[in-house]
């Protein structure tokens, strides 16, 4: 039983009504009019046409309850066309919100108690639920849904859209009426998209409530799969060109609301932090996030829509989908912008005639820097499906890892964020001929990790979960080697949670910091050290494979020595093969900026632990950085 909030409603400096359109929905209407009934808020029901069975129970309902006005159209113009009869009427009689509700009973009624608060929170806003779905959902409609939802957000330029299609709304009737008298919107299942988009071009906030949806067994669904899909086909198509000519004013927004956040931010920590100032060294003005602070970019749904493309249609239709998801985080990603076209100006310094890079380096670079990342996180799956052999993959000196192996006695390969060394670890587990055992750092790939290991869950094989090294680490390891098995370490990214743990080394014309940590740790391991790149050259991946050190180990005394030698030499050669090939340089953040001068976010030690993690990759460039991927073998 529903709690009526008749303190809610009558505290509210809103003046509220219900908007519910129904087209031969006769099996819940009745109950859904009983339980809103308790919230003594005037109903405008909306007769689309519908058959006379329905429309004559709705004739009944209006006369029972005489809190609704039943308003009718003579024929079936569709679900847009039946809101926009309801909420111009509420404006004209005066009110100045209006909740949809749909009439199949899909929706929570429990949940509008929570959509008022926000609505008097913010009355400017249109609040709008955010669908928490059961298991009775058609896994159809639900894969269209965030199809639909990338489109929004590139039309928007914004992650604010949380959901664009439930039916839960409160609108500000206001904002909706200058609407609705600018332009003529589409009447059919498309107009639930179109509102809310303008609307946010409009300026109007965008605000979600978490709710509960369900889909009941029997319920009659209006939802024509072929032409309401063309309708929104074209709408996208509509709204994405809008987008075009609203650039400008959609990227000054962006920009107006980071710059506001950021003055919150600051206003919030000199207050909570007023009272240290004294004994709190000050942070440096230069300061930035350090790569592993920033969250994964792209939701658990979004990714999983692009895996079941894969999936069902192969390259064609997975690269239709994610090619508008790189140009979009091309668009909004900044920072990480920039750091790629650092690097590649870099690159061109140094190689001015260099055949992959335009003279001189721009925007277009940059944006065939996202592709290459985001053709790589496809090949990456391609390999974890199977799809890519180990006779696809140029090896030349595989005999030489092989002789190795065959003494009985495991090595150490020193990988990178270079290339797409996963792929050979793929082929590695499918085969089961070689142990490969990685040492990865995954909390910021979550969403990725999720859908990699529903591909294939040998993906999460061997990963060795680790945030810092200690003896447990180095025992573990230890073992590994003595089996004869493969460990690999990525050395081109700093520690996420110790600072100054760091070599700097000459890279691209300046020093760069290289963590301590790899190199230590190869030489505890008292084992050989390989160097291993696996770049896509000429439509074919080839792996390069080079004897980096029999072992790093010695006399304590000349450590720092050996150890900065070791990192020299190892950023030469990171340096030589990122310079042919720079495009597949997946390290997107500032590479070159000061240990000191970054700012980690604090985390809990991670304990070395055998059993299966996940995997660490990423499928889209971040804002600030890239995603750990030290799994790479």
């Amino acid at each position: 039983m529903l709690t009526p909030p008749s303190d809610l409603v009558e505290s509210a400096p809103i003046k509220l009504a219900l908007v519910i359109p129904n087209y031969n929905h006769s099996a819940a209407i009745a109950q859904t009019l009983a339980e809103l009934a308790q919230f003594n808020l005037h109903c405008y029901l909306i007769d689309d046409g519908s058959n006379d069975e329905t429309r004559y129970l709705l004739q009944s309902l209006a006369q029972t309850y005489p809190w609704v006005t039943l308003l009718l159209h003579p024929y079936n113009r569709g679900k847009g066309a039946a809101v926009m009869t309801g909420l111009r009427r509420a404006y004209r009689d005066g009110f100045s919100h209006a909740l949809q509700v749909d009439a199949d009973g899909q929706h929570n009624l429990a949940d509008i108690p929570a959509m008022l608060a926000r609505a008097q929170a913010k009355p400017d806003a249109l609040i709008s639920g955010k669908p928490e779905y059961d298991e009775s959902v058609p896994k159809g409609r639900l894969y269209g849904r965030y199809l639909t939802h990338f489109w929004v957000w590139v039309e928007t330029l914004s992650f604010d859209i949380q959901d664009s299609m439930c039916g839960f709304r409160v609108y500000p009737l206001a904002a909706t009426e200058r609407l609705l008298c600018q332009q003529a919107l589409t009447e059919r299942m498309d107009f639930d998209i179109e509102i809310l988009v303008k609307l946010y071009w409009q300026g109007v906030e965008i605000l979600f409530q978490p709710t509960k949806v369900i889909y009941p067994e029997g319920g009659v669904s209006h939802f024509q799969a072929i032409a309401d899909n063309v309708r929104i086909t074209k709408l996208h198509t509509k709204l994405f060109f809008g987008m075009l000519k609203r650039l400008p004013w959609l990227l000054k927004r962006k920009s107006q609301r980071k710059s506001q956040h950021q003055v919150v931010q600051q206003v919030v920590q000199t207050s909570d932090c007023s009272s240290a100032t004294q004994s709190t060294p000050a942070t440096s003005s230069t300061s930035a996030t350090h790569w592993s602070g920033m969250k994964e970019r792209g939701s658990y749904w979004g990714i999983k829509l692009l895996a079941e493309s894969y999936r069902f249609g192969g390259h064609w239709l997975c690269r239709a989908i994610m090619y508008p998801v790189i140009c979009y985080f091309f668009l909004t990603g900044k920072v990480t912008r920039e750091a790629s076209l650092d690097f590649l100006r870099r690159v061109q310094k140094l190689e001015p005639q260099h055949p992959k890079l335009n003279q001189p380096v721009g925007w277009r670079d940059s944006l065939n820097h996202f592709l290459a990342f985001g053709n790589a996180a496809l090949d990456r799956i391609d390999a974890w499906c199977d799809r890519i052999q180990l006779s696809q993959v140029d090896f030349p000196d595989r005999q030489v890892l092989a002789d190795q192996l065959e003494s009985g006695k495991g090595a150490v390969l020193l990988v990178s964020h270079l290339g797409n060394l996963e792929l050979c670890r793929a082929i590695s587990i499918h085969q089961r001929k070689v142990k490969v055992n990685v040492m990865v750092l995954t909390s910021h790939a979550e969403n990725f990790n999720k859908v990699l290991k529903q591909l294939n869950p040998d993906s999460t094989l061997n990963l060795i979960q680790v945030t810092e090294l200690n003896p447990a680490t180095s025992m573990l390891l230890q073992q590994k080697i003595e089996d004869g098995e493969l460990v690999v370490i990525a050395g081109d990214r700093t520690s996420s949670n110790t600072q100054g743990r760091v070599m700097y080394a000459p890279f691209m014309g300046q020093d760069a910091p290289f963590p301590q940590g790899p190199f230590i740790l190869a030489g505890l391991l008292d084992c050989p050290v390989f160097l291993m790149f696996c770049l896509r050259e000429q439509g074919r991946y080839r792996v390069h494979l080079e004897r980096f050190a029999e072992t790093l180990k010695g006399p304590r005394a000349g450590r720092m020595d050996r150890l900065q030698q070791a990192v020299n030499r190892y950023s030469e050669r990171l340096e030589y093969f990122a310079r042919r090939e720079p495009l597949q340089w997946f390290n997107f953040f500032d590479f070159w900026r000061k240990d000191n001068e970054l700012q980690r976010t604090p985390s809990p030690l991670v304990q070395p632990n055998p059993l299966p993690t996940t995997s660490a990759s990423s499928p889209i460039p971040e804002q600030d950085h890239k995603t750990d991927r030290t799994q790479h073998s």
